[in-house]
């Protein structure tokens, strides 16, 4: 079934995806099959889809992590093929797992990540000062990542994937197991950044939050894009539905999708 596009692609585009496939060695089947998007500058473009969808396939693949076995992929310009490496550098990833070193202090493991986006030490620094003073965290930027909260490592985590100021920054899951008070401020930092002009792509089995969050989104399933659009006008166009939970059923269907 060919995916239904409730809006058209975005002129001023970032990231073009043409009919990218991707199967593993030794399966059978595709992680991703003739995938085709469009994802325009300046917006906050939600990927979601049930396990094993294609999702963190599709991510790994647009990070430069792993080649597609076929398609193509463009960064503005830039052919993701022949150009990789000048792509990566305007590119952030937050991870769901934290890249954080335990025994390092939030300051170390900052100016480790830090360092390696090429900045100036009196940049870097300014950056990393600023940075945790915004996510509440001065006092702590001497203490262990260890004996930081979950809400806090995670903070500590989204700041290490945003100091060189990405162009593009991908998100997985960046407010799983945190508490109110470090969401509202992750939150708001995302959306700050944004309204700076950074690309967001976001990665969450957090319904709700995506759709009030993003701007777009792309429901996947089995390797492919099953429908895309604005979160009300998915909504909308789902008789009955009044949420984006409803329309991510209505698309992907109620059965289990455990997966080892």
């Amino acid at each position: 079934m060919s995916p239904t596009f409730l809006i058209f692609a975005p002129m001023d585009e970032i990231i073009r995806i043409h009919e990218l496939s991707k199967r593993y060695a030794g399966s059978e089947r595709y992680a991703l099959k003739d995938l085709s998007l469009s994802i325009g500058k300046g917006e906050i473009f939600g990927l979601l889809g049930p396990n094993g969808a294609g999702k963190t396939t599709l991510i790994s693949t647009l990070c430069g992590m792993i080649k597609p076995s076929s398609g193509e992929l463009w960064f503005g310009s830039l052919n993701y093929g022949r150009q990789r490496r000048s792509i990566q550098r305007q590119l952030g990833v937050v991870p769901q797992e934290y890249a954080l070193y335990p025994t390092l202090t939030a300051e170390e493991n900052l100016y480790y990540f830090g360092s390696l986006y090429g900045l100036s030490a009196t940049e870097l620094a300014n950056r990393i000062t600023e940075g945790l003073q915004r996510v509440g965290l001065s006092e702590f930027a001497k203490k262990p990542i260890k004996t930081f909260s979950g809400g806090m490592q995670r903070r500590v985590n989204l700041l290490a994937g945003i100091l060189h100021r990405p162009d593009v920054l991908f998100l997985d899951e960046p407010t799983v197991g945190v508490d109110v008070h470090s969401k509202e401020v992750i939150m708001a930092l995302l959306r700050e950044l944004n309204q700076q002009g950074t690309t967001i792509i976001y990665s969450s089995h957090h319904l709700n939050e995506a759709q009030h969050f993003c701007t777009r989104i792309a429901i996947i399933d089995a390797g492919s894009i099953v429908v895309a659009g604005e979160p009300d006008q998915l909504i909308a166009a789902v008789p009955g539905a009044t949420t984006l939970e409803n329309v991510f059923i209505h698309h992907t269907g109620s059965q289990l999708r455990d997966y080892a």
